[in-house]
């Protein structure tokens, strides 16, 4: 009896239609997924043969099986090879090498690494990835020589330090401090020579400073700075807060606030002034003076600092003072700068050149002018009355910048003179004593450029 060929036809088309759907499920499938194991070696230009190379291989079906091998000249070697129980979508790797690997001559080598996932295709036998890095050996660590330093540096001071760096692979190239503060160099006169000045906060009770070069292979080399550490005390005030000066000029500033908005409590008004704004006002000036170029410089000459002609001194640097009210205490603060006085609205006219980097209001400080003089210094004069210059302007010594006032948090016409260096407040008194800065910037200098032509 004869088939019928319509039936015929039909399981034809029923059998492609199973095929035709089993292709297409096969090809959707996560189970049959066809993207490539991803390998990453993290830190894969230079290698120090110490710390072990970071790697991870990831893979949505997971990683069945890796293979790490290190090629040199003298063959082939087996780092690791493993064959996974459970496969994993990411594994992380600590490359390390074989013990007679440091003893190796060979300034190049290749890591290979193989990697299979757990996918149905190819086969059933997954996805395989082969990657090859090509690696740079460095096994030395950078040199550093100090040149010169000044000899010693007093607490809320400055110093200064001229040294030598050389590696090939030089990185990152700072001096780290026992407070946390990293001060930026500044490459001096011919290459491979480095100059930065040094500053010990007022707050800090000790000072240590070295010198840190690190390589890309991540080689590190240390440097102390050789320097006599002069302690000095500062003047405590107790201050007593009165009713008039919460309903005068506390009350004034409060107006002016964002911080004190909604607040009508005067002691709580003067503790958020004293304390919030301050703290916000002086990480301003710290942003600001931290900049250092990283051009070269051959010199840095500076004359002594006095920007207000016949001026007396009416509030040091370093004084802690502690506010107290009815016998509490409410609040504290450190003057970090020199009040001068003379005559009102009277002419600032700092001694040296520099770049205007700021020229505008900034709370407490007032009308502000901030000049940098290079090299991570930085001269600030605060409360002025008007200004004569702007941000980017480059002036002249003894051109007038602005006129002496009571903006912001001062009682009467004064000058809050303040010195900088990459961001912390140093003594002014060193910046205006001719003597100072010759044995510790000038005689620096001279002496290092001596040594360093000798070379």
């Amino acid at each position: 009896m004869k088939r019928k060929r319509g039936s015929s036809s039909f399981g034809i088309l029923f059998v492609f239609a199973l095929i035709i759907g089993g292709a297409l499920y096969v090809y959707n499938s996560s189970m049959f997924e066809r993207d490539l194991p991803v390998i990453t070696l993290k830190n894969s230009e230079y290698w120090n043969l110490k710390k072990p190379l970071k790697m991870e291989i990831k893979d949505a079906s997971g990683v069945k099986s890796y293979r790490v091998v290190l090629k040199s000249a003298s063959g082939e070697t087996t780092l690791y090879h493993e064959q996974l129980l459970m496969p994993q979508p990411s594994l992380q790797l600590d490359i390390t090498p074989p013990r007679s690997a440091y003893a190796m001559k060979d300034k190049n080598v290749k890591i290979i690494v193989e990697a299979v996932d757990a996918s149905k295709w190819n086969m059933l036998n997954g996805n395989i990835a082969k990657q090859e890095f090509s690696i740079k050996i460095d096994k030395k660590r950078p040199t550093l020589n100090t040149i010169a330093n000044s000899y010693k540096i007093s607490k809320g001071g400055s110093a200064l330090v001229v040294f030598k760096a050389s590696d090939a692979n030089l990185k990152d190239l700072y001096i780290q401090t026992s407070f946390g503060k990293k001060f930026k160099v500044e490459p001096f006169y011919k290459e491979g020579y480095y100059i930065s000045l040094l500053a010990w906060p007022v707050r800090e009770n000790n000072f240590r400073a070295t010198v840190i070069a690190t390589d890309y292979a991540g080689n590190v080399a240390k440097a102390y700075i050789p320097l006599y550490l002069k302690e000095k005390t500062y003047k405590v005030s107790k201050i007593n807060i009165t009713d008039r000066f919460l309903k005068g000029k506390i009350a004034q500033l409060a107006e002016d606030f964002a911080e004190t908005q909604g607040v009508d409590e005067p002691l709580e008004q003067f503790k958020i002034i004293n304390e919030d704004v301050r703290a916000k006002n002086e990480a301003l000036i710290h942003k600001i003076t931290s900049e250092v170029s990283d051009e070269m410089i051959s010199d840095f000459k500076i004359n002594k600092m006095y920007p207000l002609k016949n001026a007396q001194v009416v509030a040091t640097f370093g004084d802690h003072r502690k506010y107290y009210y009815e016998g509490n205490y409410i609040s504290e603060s450190y003057h970090l700068g020199l009040d001068l006085a003379s005559n009102a609205m009277a002419k600032i006219k700092p001694q040296n050149r520099g770049r205007v980097v700021f020229a505008d209001f900034n709370g407490l400080y007032g009308n502000m002018p901030v000049i940098d003089h290079g090299l991570g210094l930085y001269t600030i004069y605060g409360h002025c009355s008007s200004l004569s210059v702007n941000a980017g302007d480059e002036i002249h010594r003894n051109e007038t910048i602005a006129n002496t006032g009571k903006t912001g948090y001062a009682m009467g016409d004064h000058l809050h003179f303040g010195v900088l260096v990459q961001g912390i407040e140093v003594r002014p008194q060193e910046w205006m004593d001719k003597t100072w800065m010759k044995l510790n910037i000038t005689n620096i200098i001279k002496n290092a450029k001596k040594i360093i032509d000798k070379n």
